[in-house]
């Protein structure tokens, strides 16, 4: 490669490959998602993803990970541990540097073991602050993994750090799938009703405009998009406390349970359930310290490990849905509604998922129930959308192409997002 053009070139002609690549809020290891872009007349017009992997972290760097996340310190294994209460700079430096590394190898193996070759490595990094709407000074985020370490590693360009331009247009950061959905999701009929289930659920609601493509990007269409609140937060959270796991597998545990409509109402009772969109959110008001209180809760109300995490299915099912049936007529599909598309790792949760199916029956108000369906159905793995959305703005990022749309995030329209570190 020796311009930028050079690279879009290969990228158009499919002789590399994207790869979208990113660690979630549950910090579970490393999706990534290899794209073919296609391009028309200098814009991105579709992509399709050719593999997809989560590469497990090393097990001292999740940890370390982990620890960040809840603000605490850990040194690499090779040095002793130090009495750091908080998470210092020399640690964040370290961090940031060893994500990079591990981004960047994560996304070489996967292209290697498919027989691809990258092009470029879109890369979201790992969250480990993001505002939630309630720092006093405004808007902020922070996503390590450092974009040079990633080009280094992974031999290829980077996209790296999408969300501060959000922020610093005006935006709150957060759903930035929602950009690049209607991408994504191009074949699926509209309109389009989409929910996330990862660490933090997410909607998107895509809509055809009648105003015009002045209104609403060269796309014509109108889109809506906010997080709901906590999802494989709360239930992976508790499921560490109360079972001793990463995660309560299909949701095995949660289905032998019977929900306590007591601890449903209460952690529904937050008020960022009821807070007007454009919102985000994250760890820093669903983290370590609002789970404690959910399980210190439900042994209070006597709840068992089966009824606790139950309960926390059904409230999860029940914000996103009164918050789809509240978007129902925006959409214009009351009469004959689309089916709710779901994507991410909350997609395996069966309880959830068959909460979530009663909870939309109980509020279709004599219409057809709204069905549920996962995203693999529509030709997206539910596990990879989130690495196909950073490789699409990875793309977009590539060619100047704007993602910024003010009813998704808040933001500003017209801005490019992402910042572009050159091949080694």
């Amino acid at each position: 490669m020796r311009t930028w053009n050079d690279l879009y070139a290969d990228l158009a002609a499919g002789r590399r490959m994207i790869a979208g690549v990113l660690s979630g809020t549950s910090a579970d290891g490393i999706d990534v998602g290899l794209v073919r872009p296609t391009f028309a007349g200098g814009r991105l017009a579709r992509v399709e993803c050719v593999a997809f992997a989560t590469e497990p972290f090393e097990a001292e760097l999740a940890a370390r990970v982990h620890d960040a996340l809840q603000g605490r310190t850990r040194a690499p294994q090779r040095e002793a541990p130090e009495s750091q209460p908080r998470l210092g700079p020399r640690e964040l430096t370290l961090l940031d540097r060893d994500l990079g590394r591990a981004f960047g190898r994560a996304a070489r193996a996967v292209a290697a073991r498919h027989g691809y070759t990258l092009g470029l490595v879109a890369s979201h990094g790992q969250t480990v602050w993001h505002h939630d709407g309630v720092e006093p000074s405004g808007a902020a985020t922070l996503q390590l993994g450092d974009g040079d370490e990633v080009a280094e590693a992974a031999g290829a360009a980077v996209a790296c750090d999408f969300r501060r331009r959000d922020i610093a247009a005006g935006g709150g950061g957060a759903p930035l799938s929602a950009l690049v959905d209607p991408i994504v999701f191009q074949h699926v009929p509209r309109p389009l009703c989409l929910l996330n289930l990862g660490g933090i659920a997410n909607v998107t609601f895509v809509r055809a405009s009648d105003r015009g493509a002045e209104w609403t990007g060269e796309d014509g269409e109108d889109i809506a998009a906010f997080d709901v609140g906590p999802a494989n937060a709360l239930l992976d959270g508790l499921a560490r406390r109360l079972l001793g796991r990463a995660y309560d597998e299909d949701g095995a545990t949660a289905a032998g349970g019977a929900p306590s409509e007591a601890l449903v109402a209460e952690v529904l009772a937050h008020p960022f359930f009821v807070a007007p969109p454009p919102k985000s959110t994250g760890r820093d008001t669903f983290g370590a310290a609002w789970i404690d209180g959910v399980a210190s809760r439900a042994g209070s109300l006597g709840l068992g490990p089966e009824d606790t995490l139950a309960s926390a299915a059904l409230a999860v099912a029940r914000a996103v849905a009164t918050d789809v049936a509240r978007w129902g007529p925006w959409l214009g599909d009351a009469a004959a509604p689309r089916p709710l598309v779901v994507a991410g790792g909350g997609v395996h949760h069966r309880p959830l998922l068959r909460a979530l199916a009663s909870e939309l029956a109980a509020r279709a108000a004599g219409r057809p129930p709204r069905l549920v369906v996962s995203s693999a159905t529509v030709g997206v793995p539910p596990d990879g959308r989130e690495a196909l959305v950073f490789a699409a703005l990875g793309a977009r990022c590539l060619v100047g192409e704007p993602s910024t749309r003010t009813g998704a995030t808040g933001a500003a329209p017209g801005r490019v997002l992402g910042k572009l570190v050159w091949p080694p």
